[in-house]
């Protein structure tokens, strides 16, 4: 698999505190790839590195295929938490100011501007003053001077903050959109929603370090809860009875007709099995293994990381 960006054992000190303890991430071409972690894992300090704001004491980062270099910052696209717009400058005329900043033409710019502007329904915002704008519209003015410059790297430090759903529909839509033509992409946000949404892989950076990477599916898999929900018509009380002991019933609750119950299966079993062991005891309506979401992996994974630490 060719990888757009590597960074490779990345140590980083500020003042005696280590924010990077030889963190890697591996970010392949045309992926969206999720950078998580806790508030002061050290996410933020690594997206500076990439953008090269701060250099690391020790470790590397290769951009398509060779040493990060500063003139690679305008390959990059960054749209950072902090948002950054000169608040008495008019929308329009601080847009082409930072689009040729990033080195379109003049021309090219107002045919850009024109183009995201019209399909963000903003044209009439062009001679507005920033500071007049809510902070929704200022965050999407953001977006748009990110991406204009159509950079092969689009970083995103919690694109969400402060949209309303609706519009949140539409970034994501967007992001998708610039994956499919070609673009990759470094999502960093807290929203674990998103994150199943948009991203093909993931590193979870905790006090300093990685503590879990890999693709989306596989991390799931690997913290796979082996408890299976069962829709069944019939007598709980018979399938506690008679149901062999190697699976274990955590729960049975009534939904109207319809009974769930909750059966883990051991690790080595397969779903089959809970089938073949059920269809003697009672009617089966639904069958669908729990797999965790992103959520709660997160949570177990920093809760886990922190046991370790102690």
């Amino acid at each position: 698999m060719a990888h757009l960006l590597q960074a490779t054992d990345i140590v980083k000190e500020f003042q005696g505190h280590r924010a990077l303890s030889k963190v890697s991430i591996n970010v392949p071409k045309g992926s969206i790839f999720g950078l998580l972690g806790p508030n002061g894992a050290g996410k933020t300090t690594l997206i500076r590195i990439i953008n090269q704001i701060t250099a690391p004491d020790s470790g590397t980062v290769t951009f398509n295929g060779h040493p990060l270099k500063r003139e690679d910052v305008s390959r990059i696209g960054y749209l950072p938490e902090e948002r950054g717009l000169y608040k008495k400058m008019k929308v329009g005329e601080q847009s082409l100011y930072l689009a040729q900043l990033k080195g379109l033409s003049a021309a090219e710019a107002q045919k850009t501007l024109k183009y995201w502007f019209d399909k963000f329904e903003m044209s009439g915002w062009w001679n507005k003053k920033v500071e007049e704008l809510s902070k929704g519209m200022q965050q999407k003015v953001q977006f748009i001077t990110t991406v204009l410059h159509k950079p092969d790297l689009l970083i995103f430090d919690e694109p969400f903050s402060g949209f309303d759903p609706i519009n949140v529909n539409l970034l994501k839509d967007e992001i998708l959109k610039l994956k499919e033509d070609g673009a990759t992409i470094i999502f960093s946000t807290h929203n674990m929603a998103s994150v199943e949404e948009l991203c093909d892989h993931i590193t979870l950076i905790n006090d300093s370090e990685t503590i879990l990477e890999g693709e989306i599916g596989e991390i799931r898999n690997k913290y796979r809860s082996n408890i299976i929900s069962v829709g069944i018509e019939g007598d709980t009380d018979k399938i506690a009875k008679n149901l062999d002991k190697k699976f274990e019933i955590l729960s049975a609750n009534e939904n109207g007709m319809e009974k769930e119950v909750r059966i883990k299966i051991p690790a080595d079993s397969l779903p089959n099995e809970l089938i073949q062991a059920l269809v003697p005891l009672t009617e089966i309506h639904s069958y669908n293994e729990l797999i965790p979401g992103m959520n709660d992996i997160f949570i177990q994974a920093v809760n886990n990381a922190s046991k370790k630490g102690n």
